[in-house]
């Protein structure tokens, strides 16, 4: 079976199954696992060749709406007449039954099973951890600093903030991303602040800039020193790869309640 993605996250679903063995081309954007790294590349997420999709003369392409212009692919891939499914999920329980639909699409049921099985494990684990939490501890995520824009409740990030004994300070917005002002969050004096920029790499962010916002350095969060720069690819992509990045920020929030983060993908040890 040949297969080609679109997006970073539906190639991490492949990588997760194992079956990264598939994929014949992929976006620029897609990083892991090291494996793919001399697959060809087909451009940007938001503009795809798609006359290389079509050489690549795929049984299946993993197509996304994760990304506000994505529809544009899926137009394509429909005019070309090319076999394709699309991806958008916002919670867990999307991404779930992402894996376990394409599980089933590349016959792997049983190996998917196993997958799933651990997913929902570690999820378990670590909802019941928070549940004991009294205290939440109030979070907000920035995903890009002017506009600011953060994610709401719809968003995978609050269900990672709760299960990581937290909060999103943005909770109570329905959407899952929203457009707010340096203004507003220092209004809602998070206790936590975690900077995950979209497409930006961790050694490009400085949180000093923080201190340059009109008053921030009355927040909580800064003048506790609990600000951290996270990693965008285990926190803004729609992939199994969130429960890295849970299993990193829960020791962050409640250092005494959760384990210390050791850097092994819960995922992986099974498979």
């Amino acid at each position: 079976m040949r297969i080609v993605s679109l997006c970073p996250s539906n190639t991490e679903l492949i990588a997760y199954l194992k079956c990264e063995h598939l994929l014949v081309a992929i976006d620029d954007y897609s990083d892991w696992p090291q494996s793919i790294g001399d697959l060809p590349r087909l451009g940007p997420d938001l503009s795809i060749n798609m006359d290389a999709v079509e050489e690549a003369k795929p049984d299946l392409v993993l197509a996304s709406l994760s990304v506000p212009g994505m529809e544009r692919n899926i137009e394509q891939l429909k005019k070309r007449k090319l076999p394709y499914v699309v991806y958008n999920p916002n919670s867990l329980e999307d991404i779930r039954q992402n894996l376990q639909d394409l599980g089933q699409r590349l016959n792997i049921e049983t190996k998917a099973a196993e997958l799933l099985k651990r997913y929902d494990q570690f999820l378990s684990t670590y909802k019941g951890i928070a549940n004991q939490i009294d205290e939440k501890a109030t979070v907000y995520w920035e995903w890009w600093p002017k506009p600011v824009f953060t994610p709401g409740k719809a968003n995978w990030l609050t269900e990672i903030s709760e299960l990581a004994g937290g909060e999103n300070i943005f909770a109570d917005h329905k959407e899952a991303n929203v457009q707010s002002d340096w203004e507003e969050v220092l209004k809602r004096n998070p206790l936590h602040v975690c900077l995950a920029w979209v497409g930006v790499q961790t050694n490009k962010v400085n949180p000093t800039i923080l201190h340059k916002r009109p008053n921030w350095s009355d927040m909580s969060a800064i003048k506790e020193h609990r600000v951290y720069v996270l990693e965008e690819w285990l926190y803004c992509r729609p992939s199994p790869r969130l429960l890295l990045g849970l299993k990193k920020l829960a020791p962050l929030l409640h250092p005494d309640t959760f384990p210390a983060f050791d850097g092994k993908d819960p995922l992986l040890p099974l498979l």
